[in-house]
C-alpha cells in the first residue's frame, strides 16, 4: 500500500471558526480489523458547533480533529477484513476524527450505504437519521395516527424526523422561523412559529395535548414542552442549544436538565420524559453496533424510496471548514451542511 497523506481540520482550542487548522499527516496502513476510508462527505451538526465553544458534554480535550459522521470508500482493509469492502461505499458514526480527507476505522463500524444514494445525501441521514429514527420508534415508541411536536424542524435532526414522522403516518406540528416556513410545511408538518406563542399554536391544532415532544432547545423552554404533552405522552430532549453561548461550566445545563427529567418522570402524572443519547448502550459494543447498522440500514431504504428526501444545505471543500461552520451557525439553513472534497464542491 502506498503511503497516505490525510489533510484534517483541527479544533486547537476554543476559537471562532476562522480559527480552525488545515494540517496533514501520515497515516499508517490498516491494523488488522481496521479499514482505510477515504472520506467523500462529512457532516457539520450542532455538536461542532458546541465542541468548537468548549461546551460539548464529553467531547476530548483539545487539540483534535471534529467530524461526528461521515461517508467515504473503502480503499483498504487490514487483516481478518472482507477483502470484498474494498471499493464499497460505507457510512460511519464516529463523534470526533470525520473532517478529514482519509481516516482508519474499524471495520465492525461501518455500514454500507446502498446503490443509488449519493455520498453527500447518505451523509445527511447518519447522524441525524439514527437520533431521529431512534428517538421516534425506540424512545418515544410514537405509534400511527399520534400528533408528534418537533421543536427545530427545519435543522438537520428535526427536518429528517419531520419526514420519518410523516412516512409511519404520524401527525407532526413543527417550528421554525418565517423564514423556514415553506421549507416546513413542503415535509410535511404544520408549521408554528418559534418566535410566537408556541404553546397557544399547539393547543390550537391539538387540543388535548400531543403524543410527543422532542426538544433541542432546553433551557427553561423545556417546562412548556413538557406540558403540552396529552396524559400518555413522552418528551424527548436532545440537546440544549438555547445555553450553546451561555458562559459558564458547560455541564451545569445539562445536569440541570437531567435533574428536571428525573423530577418529572418521579410524578405520578402519567407522562415520560427522556434524555437521548446516542452513544447510551455503547457498553455492549455487539448490541450498539446491530441497532447502529438496523436503524441507519432503515432510514437509508427510506432514502432510496424516497420516501426520505436528504435535506443538503450546502456541499463545501473540506479545506473551507471554516466557512461551513459559520454557515451551520447562522440558523439560516434546511438541513445539514455537508463538507466535500474540493473537487466535488
Amino acid at each position: 500500500m502506498s503511503t497516505v497523506y490525510a489533510t484534517e481540520i483541527v479544533l486547537p482550542g476554543t476559537v471562532d471558526p476562522d480559527g480552525l487548522l488545515v494540517t496533514t499527516r501520515e497515516l499508517p496502513a490498516p491494523a488488522a480489523g481496521q479499514v482505510l476510508v477515504t472520506v467523500e462527505a462529512s457532516g457539520v451538526s450542532f455538536a461542532e458547533q458546541q465542541m468548537r465553544r468548549g461546551k460539548y458534554y464529553d467531547q476530548p480535550p483539545f487539540p483534535f480533529v471534529p467530524g461526528y459522521d461521515l461517508v467515504g470508500i473503502v480503499a483498504a482493509a487490514g487483516a481478518s477484513v472482507d477483502p470484498a469492502l474494498i471499493g464499497q461505499r460505507v457510512a460511519a458514526l464516529t463523534k470526533i476524527g470525520g473532517w478529514s480527507s482519509h481516516i482508519l476505522l474499524d471495520a465492525a463500524d461501518v455500514v454500507p450505504v446502498p446503490a443509488g444514494l449519493g455520498a453527500a445525501e447518505a451523509e445527511t441521514l447518519v447522524v441525524n437519521g439514527i437520533t431521529a429514527w431512534q428517538m421516534l420508534h425506540r424512545t418515544a415508541a410514537v405509534p400511527r395516527g399520534a400528533t408528534i411536536l418537533v421543536h427545530g424542524a427545519n435543522g438537520g435532526v428535526g427536518s429528517t424526523l419531520v419526514q420519518l414522522a410523516r412516512a409511519a403516518g404520524i401527525r407532526v406540528l413543527g417550528t421554525a422561523s418565517p423564514r423556514n416556513r415553506a421549507a416546513v410545511e413542503a415535509l410535511g408538518a404544520s408549521w408554528i412559529d418559534y418566535r410566537g406563542d408556541v404553546a397557544a399554536e399547539v393547543r390550537a391544532l391539538a387540543p388535548g395535548g400531543v403524543d410527543a415532544v422532542f426538544d433541542h432547545v432546553g433551557g427553561s423552554g423545556i417546562v412548556d414542552s413538557f406540558g403540552l404533552l396529552a396524559p400518555g405522552g413522552t418528551l424527548v430532549s436532545y440537546g440544549t442549544a438555547s445555553t450553546r453561548d451561555v458562559a459558564g461550566d458547560s455541564r451545569l445545563p445539562v445536569l440541570k436538565l437531567f435533574a428536571r427529567l428525573l423530577w418529572w418522570n418521579a410524578l405520578p402524572n402519567r407522562r415520560h420524559a427522556h434524555f437521548f443519547n446516542i452513544w447510551a448502550g455503547k457498553r455492549n459494543a455487539g448490541r450498539f453496533r446491530h441497532r447502529i447498522a438496523e436503524d441507519l440500514g432503515s432510514v437509508f431504504a427510506l432514502a432510496v424510496q424516497e420516501t426520505v428526501r436528504p435535506q443538503v444545505a450546502a456541499r463545501i471543500p473540506l479545506t473551507e471548514a471554516a466557512r461551513a461552520l459559520a454557515l451551520a451557525e447562522s440558523g439560516t439553513v434546511i438541513g445539514k451542511v455537508v463538507l466535500v472534497p474540493a473537487l466535488e464542491a
